[in-house]
């Protein structure tokens, strides 16, 4: 298919009733350039007229309502800023008022009192009266033949300026479909194989396009919207695996045959606890890998505390006796450190060299440490993002881990790749953040996805627990009882100063009121936070590490990194405003010794909703993958962690929170095609050839480096 004469590329100035000025907005406002574009900007609602609710049944549960009326009176009221118009929307069991408090001249000049107007939108109450603030109004045309045209009426996303502008509900209908008389089956032809089409009893891409614009039917829109989320998985899927295939087929990686002195001495004689056989079977899996001469780009995925360090050091030892150096890349010097010290620990046993390096590492121990680096004598390198950096070289670097490497960008995690010129090193990606199934086989389709999804023995589950503010002296008597053991406590808050617009107790204010019920010198306390230069929170973090002080305060700097197996006690003040990835981070800093460990979630009577629900998850369970399965749910696939940048979240009508089966059988099928024809050959596969040549020319990008 040659793509530049497609049909579907075409300006969107050239479509009829739009022209150059309203191309413009379309451009400005919804990015919308083609043809294309507009056709695939599905309507996000339908305007159902047979489906209403009447005024009169309106009470204080109500929330988005479709209602249907007489306008009976319209006004501006106010001067200056308290300028509003006032519409009055009656039916047959009462009446409601409408309030605009922009775009009113505009607004105004369109509304017909004694028309008949369908109002969607979210209702308000005040003083015992019903209003919408801001609705979607649209009149009701009185010929029979626009009523019955009408009854189920698509609604696509919009902005002020193009509703003021004049493009509004009815104006988007009348392009599109005078854009879908443009379109036939044969110039929106199907991609999918027929068979397949058939196997899974669905609509045409065609038929699909034009009913999930305008359905005549709740049946209707539900297969095309079926159709085109499998459709835009699959080949979603499809790239993916495609992208798997060619790096396994075309990137080679040093194998490494042996299974040499470090690694068995580490394991027979210095190993601090017995493996579980969580960690023995990802072990198992990275070992295959690295034999192989392919290189390998896995994702190790375990909980907070699962043990995934001892395994990324086990998985060093491999390369350094093949011969390689090995590299441990963390987001925070904080988390860095962390590493350094564990592996150290372990390393040292052995007689390996492990260096350290970051952004506060200068001058002469900088120098010493680049030297080594280059010629061989150190075995093993940890650190921040200054690994990547031009003056860092590897005189044979064969193993490159990254810890939550989320937090790094592509390009960074590139320049790892080409620190060896003999060829890639093979790729370890660790991440304590638990990934919902449909995400991982999303963002890190490409990658063998090993978990451990196992707790080392001894290691009792937290014990989670929600505390109001009334609660506080009760919550601090249980501080002091857990202090008076031996332990100790983090106490966490969100913010650093004072702030106007959020009533929340910051750090700065807990710690003098926590100086006052926890007075000197019985007690000791740390402070930690983000505008610290990095020595005084290392040294703060020191005092907690070696006892010296009972509680730390800190904001989300400890989130990662910081293990003390004595603090049994977590403490995370405003809770409700914490996400719920963070609120499990946070939690994962107790719970790392032998001791019963807790963690209390402080927060005021007000709550959300979803506050309500994150905070019940987290009392309810403390299994990462639910917690994040919770997390995707509330959230959406945008809003998580590290997947803005992914590139391949931008999905026009899939739900990754809402479709994950929809997604699990697109993957299997896609599978299964490349299985029997890997590079599309095939004649019943040229429509899935032709679609995948337009992916990789629209520019996306397909990261084959995690």
């Amino acid at each position: 298919m040659n793509r530049s004469a497609n049909i579907l590329d075409t300006g969107i100035e050239y479509l009829k009733g739009v022209g150059p000025m309203r191309a413009d907005l379309l451009k400005k406002e919804l990015q919308i350039f083609t043809y294309e574009g507009l056709l695939m900007q599905f309507p996000f609602r339908y305007v159902d007229k047979t489906q209403f609710v009447r005024i009169g049944d309106l009470n204080p549960e109500s929330t988005d309502v479709q209602v249907r009326g007489i306008l009976r009176r319209v006004e501006t009221l106010g001067e200056g800023t308290k300028k509003r118009l006032v519409a009055t929307l009656r039916d047959e069991s009462g009446a409601m008022e409408l309030i605009w408090f922009r775009g009113i001249n505009w607004i105004e000049k369109n509304l017909h009192v004694g028309g008949e107007y369908v109002v969607y939108g979210r209702v308000n109450e005040f003083n015992g009266n019903f209003n919408i603030p801001h609705p979607e109004v649209e009149q009701i045309l009185p010929d029979a033949e626009a009523k019955a045209a009408q009854t189920f009426a698509p609604v696509y996303p919009s902005t002020e300026k193009l509703n003021l502008r004049g493009i509004d509900h009815k104006v988007r209908r009348r392009m599109m479909q005078d854009l879908l008389d443009k379109f036939s089956e044969e110039n929106l032809p199907e991609m999918l194989p027929s068979d397949l089409v058939q196997k899974l009893n669905i609509p045409s891409h065609y038929q699909a396009i034009r009913h999930i614009h305008f359905p005549k039917t709740e049946q209707e829109l539900g297969a095309a919207r079926h159709r085109l989320k499998f459709e835009e998985l699959f080949f979603l899927q499809l790239k993916i695996l495609q992208t798997k295939r060619t790096r396994k087929g075309q990137i080679r990686g040093f194998a490494f045959g042996t299974i040499g002195e470090n690694f068995n001495t580490f394991y027979h004689e210095h190993l601090p606890f017995q493996l579980t056989n969580a960690q023995k079977k990802v072990l198992r899996e990275i070992r295959r890998d690295l034999s192989v001469g392919v290189q390998m780009n896995r994702l190790l995925q375990g909980d907070v505390g699962s043990g995934k360090t001892i395994v990324a050091f086990m998985t060093m030892l491999m390369a350094i006796d093949n011969g390689f150096q090995a590299s441990l890349m963390a987001p925070t010097e904080i988390l860095a450190q962390q590493h350094y010290i564990g592996i150290s620990e372990f390393a040292e046993k052995i007689g390996l060299k492990v260096a350290f390096l970051s952004g506060t590492v200068k001058g002469k121990k900088r120098k010493e440490v680049l030297e080594e680096l280059k010629n061989g004598t150190t075995n093993i390198v940890i650190g921040t993002h200054a690994l990547i950096e031009d003056p860092v070289e590897f005189l044979n670097l064969g193993l490159s881990i990254t810890d939550e490497q989320h937090r790094f960008g592509v390009e960074q995690r590139a320049k790892l790749w080409r620190k060896n010129e003999k060829g890639p090193p093979h790729i370890l990606v660790m991440t304590a953040t638990p990934i919902p199934r449909t995400l991982a086989m999303t963002l890190y389709g490409d990658l063998d996805v090993s978990v451990i999804d196992e707790l080392p023995p001894g290691r009792k589950e937290i014990i989670t627990v929600h505390r109001l503010e009334t609660q506080r002296l009760r919550v601090y008597g249980f501080m002091k009882e857990e202090i008076a053991k031996g332990r100790q406590v983090y106490v966490v808050y969100p913010l650093i100063e004072e702030s106007e617009t959020l009533d929340l107790k910051n750090l700065m204010a807990g710690y003098e009121s926590l100086s006052v019920d926890f007075p000197m010198p019985d007690y000791q306390i740390s402070v930690v936070h983000g505008k610290m230069k990095p020595a005084e929170k290392e040294a703060e973090m020191q005092r907690f590490i070696r006892k010296e002080t009972q509680i730390m305060i800190a904001t989300t700097v400890i989130e990662v990194g910081v293990n003390v197996p004595n603090a049994s006690l977590m403490v995370i003040e405003n809770t409700e405003r914490f996400g719920l990835s963070q609120l499990h981070q946070l939690r994962g800093r107790v719970g790392r010794g032998a001791d019963q460990s807790f963690c209390i979630l402080m927060s005021g009577y007000k709550l959300s909703s979803d506050a309500r629900e994150r905070i019940k998850t987290m009392c309810d369970t403390t299994d990462g993958f639910k917690i994040s399965e919770a997390d995707l749910r509330l959230r959406g696939p945008g809003n998580m962690e590290g997947t803005q940048q992914s590139g391949m979240l931008n999905l026009k009508i899939a739900d990754l929170a809402k479709d994950g089966a929809i997604l699990q059988v697109a993957r299997e099928i896609a599978e299964d095609i490349l299985e029997i024809d890997p590079n599309l050959q095939n004649v019943e596969n040229s429509g899935l050839y032709k679609k995948m040549e337009m992916m990789s020319q629209s520019g996306r990008v397909w990261s084959k480096i995690s």
